[in-house]
């Protein structure tokens, strides 16, 4: 089934173009459910769903796995309002069609970060909103400050290539579960991410490590690897926000925080 594409390059709209016999401009959605990702011609029931544009002469997707490396999976077919739609998640009624093996494209180039061990503390971004949501969500302000350094150096309107938003780099979904309404007014953005790390710190019993994990590569990702995932990104990030946290710790300290 698989004559057609180069060997771990077969994406999944080639494997889409062997069943449906064309290759054309398409929207390609990318679900979430229960921590896991599939993609889909048409939105999933029960999963979120974001659509992303593929173009006609693309020979692979861009990432949107949210994994790297070599990635295995089924395409499934359903019949719905009477039509044919694919994706590789098995929902009822659905049929398998084939397997396929896609390699991640690497990550974009991004403008180098400070190192972690020569990035000052910042204690004089947003030090009231900071307080006050560490103390209302009951965790570290040091930690806080140390994802929000991490994630946006403290800006405001800052966006990540996977969509991230806000001081705290809040996914979509991930505001709207904690409440948040504008996840670019600072003070939203901070509260909502002091939640979710009071969410992540009770989950993995206060262990900073997979915290940061989740907070960087999601909670499903954990789940699946069983521990901090493979990612280099993520690897770095975690060192990043560790030493952060000792930073952030020492800095409040030295000012009586």
């Amino acid at each position: 089934m698989f004559a057609r594409c180069r060997p771990l390059s077969c994406s999944f709209v080639l494997a889409l173009a062997m069943v449906a016999g064309t290759v054309e401009a398409r929207t390609v959605y990318r679900c979430e459910r229960d921590g896991t990702v599939s993609l889909s011609t048409a939105p999933e029931p029960g999963s979120r769903c974001e659509p992303r544009e593929v173009a006609d002469d693309a020979v692979s997707l861009p990432n949107l796995w949210g994994a790297l490396g070599i990635v295995k999976g089924t395409l499934y077919e359903r019949i719905e309002d009477g039509r044919p739609v694919y994706g590789t998640r098995p929902l009822p009624g659905s049929k398998r069609v084939l397997g396929f093996t896609v390699q991640t494209p690497p990550p974009p180039p991004s403008a180098p970060t400070p190192a972690a061990d020569s990035a000052p503390a910042r204690l004089d971004r947003y030090p009231a909103q900071f307080r006050a949501a560490a103390r209302r969500a009951g965790v570290d302000e040091a930690l806080v400050r140390a994802v929000a350094h991490a994630e946006s150096g403290f800006d405001p309107v800052a966006v990540s290539p996977k969509g991230a938003l806000g001081v705290m780099q809040l996914m979509p979904a991930t505001a709207r579960e904690l409440g948040v309404q504008d996840p670019f007014a600072p003070a939203q953005s901070i509260d909502g991410g002091a939640r979710h790390l009071r969410q992540l710190l009770r989950r993995y019993g206060g262990n900073l490590e997979l915290v940061a994990a989740a907070y960087n590569a999601g909670v499903g990702a954990v789940t699946r690897h069983g521990g901090v995932p493979p990612y280099a990104e993520t690897r770095e990030y975690i060192r990043r926000v560790l030493a952060l946290h000792a930073r952030y710790r020492a800095a409040l300290s030295a000012a009586g925080g």
